[in-house]
């Protein structure tokens, strides 16, 4: 076999790019996030849309405004707990095929989770008697995972990490006291860095290059980039009665061009020196550039005031995976030829129910229950996605000493049964095993009215 064919089955940032549109978390499908709330963390975020006093209605449904009282801040802080344990074994690439080869070595790789903080904050002012304006700041995607930089998985990743972040200005206007109509626009930047090693042991080795055989020489690879964009929401509330409220949103897909994304290699010096001959400007430090769209999403949002006690509520959201990521093509600056990914995510559904009982005048209880729908699937994840679908538990507490100022703290435990994977990398390097996955959010807010 000639090098040139089995060296062109890496490709820098594809296998960069492949973690970061991949990227999982463990409560909420891919990197998708919910967590803007403590209130709505509470509920299971069921009336995000359509519930009152709740300031995150600016991103959520900006058409819900009118179900603020008086002009406000607000400010949330959810802490994220992600624990994904590896158990399983790997094999190097054989002369039948992946996985045929000897044993990887390494161990499980420690637990790739993390602890992180996710913040949000809003600020919400009437404007005469029917318009409404708010401004937000929130962080609908991002994820983290970080294995053993020697683990049996590393070929498929050792390090992932993507955060977006929005700040958003919205507007709404009441046709009546029971029809409104509203608008956001957002900037929003994203960043991802991805790890992982390189096999050049099986690459050499399978160019029948003496002295080389898979695993005996390992590289890695770093893949940084960021890039700004802007997308949009538009949705209405709709009020069949004072004690029932319907939130329709849609939010846009967004289209990051990453023009600037840098690849980082690490080449084992005699490799480098037979690759340089070889492949000549492959796997080289270079700059590349590829579009990456995260899904658009439509929200229906109920909410019903039974009593002076008691108000239920409901969402369901739909999130259109499949046409966000029908293909990427990733465009190096080097001589590296351009990568196409192809990848296989499904549409995605998001149900939740809860309910506010209301103890007295200082003091409200919550709870909730969500069904997440993971748009992954069995034969296509892999290591960088210890996901699956998953179930909510949900409590919340909100304290109200004055008519100005409001607390609120709400707990979310996840139960998921344990993803396995089955996966082998661009060099025959194949994985098998399963997650122990676990995942709690604890939120907290302050809300002030001026």
């Amino acid at each position: 076999m000639h090098p040139a064919h089995s060296i062109t089955r890496i490709s820098a940032l594809a296998l960069g790019i492949v973690g970061a549109l991949a990227c999982g978390h463990a409560h909420a499908a891919a990197s998708q996030l919910k967590e803007n709330s403590a209130k709505g963390l509470g509920r299971a975020f069921a009336g995000s849309g359509s519930a009152a006093g709740d300031a995150s209605i600016i991103v959520n449904t900006p058409a819900g405004m009118r179900q603020l009282d008086g002009r406000q801040l607000q400010a949330d802080l959810s802490a994220v707990s992600f624990s994904a344990e590896f158990t399983g074994a790997g094999r190097n690439a054989g002369p039948t095929g992946p996985g045929t080869g000897t044993p990887i070595s390494g161990g499980n790789g420690g637990d790739a989770g993390k602890i992180a903080a996710i913040p949000a904050a809003y600020f919400y002012t009437p404007v005469g008697e029917q318009a409404h304006l708010g401004v937000s700041l929130s962080v609908p995607y991002g994820f983290a995972t970080e294995y053993d930089s020697d683990w049996v998985g590393r070929y498929g990743g050792t390090k992932t990490e993507m955060e977006v972040v929005d700040l958003g200005l919205s507007a709404s206007y009441d046709v009546n006291p029971y029809v409104s109509f509203g608008a956001s626009v957002f900037a929003e930047h994203m960043t991802i860095e991805l790890g992982n090693a390189i096999d050049f042991g099986a690459i050499l080795a399978s160019a029948r290059v003496p002295g080389y055989a898979p695993g005996s020489a390992d590289g890695s690879l770093k893949v940084e980039g960021d890039n700004n964009a802007w997308g949009w929401t538009v949705g209405g509330l709709f009020s069949p009665d004072e004690n029932t409220h319907i939130g329709l949103s849609y939010r846009s897909k967004v289209e990051h061009k990453i023009t600037g994304g840098d690849a980082t290699f690490v080449v084992p010096q005699q490799a480098a020196a037979i690759l340089s001959v070889a492949r000549p400007g492959w796997f080289v430090d270079t700059s590349g550039k590829a579009t990456v769209t995260l899904p658009a999403s439509a929200t229906l949002s109920v909410t019903h005031v039974v009593n002076d006690q008691w108000t239920v509520m409901a969402d369901v959201t739909r999130t259109a995976w499949s046409t966000a990521f029908d293909s990427v093509t990733i465009d190096y600056a080097s001589s590296q030829a351009d990568s196409v990914l192809n990848f296989d995510y499904r549409d995605t559904t998001f149900g939740s129910i809860g309910a506010e009982y209301k103890l007295n005048q200082n003091l409200t209880l919550r709870g909730g229950l969500a069904y997440d729908q993971t748009p992954t699937t069995a034969e296509h994840r892999d290591v960088r996605v210890p996901d699956t679908t998953r179930k909510w538990v949900t409590l919340g507490l909100g304290y109200a000493p004055s008519e100005k100022m409001e607390f609120n703290l709400g707990y979310l435990h996840i139960f998921a049964s344990d993803p396995t994977v089955t996966k082998a990398s661009e060099t025959g390097n194949l994985v098998n095993g399963k997650y122990d996955v676990v995942g709690d959010v604890l939120a907290a807010s302050i809300n002030y009215k001026f």
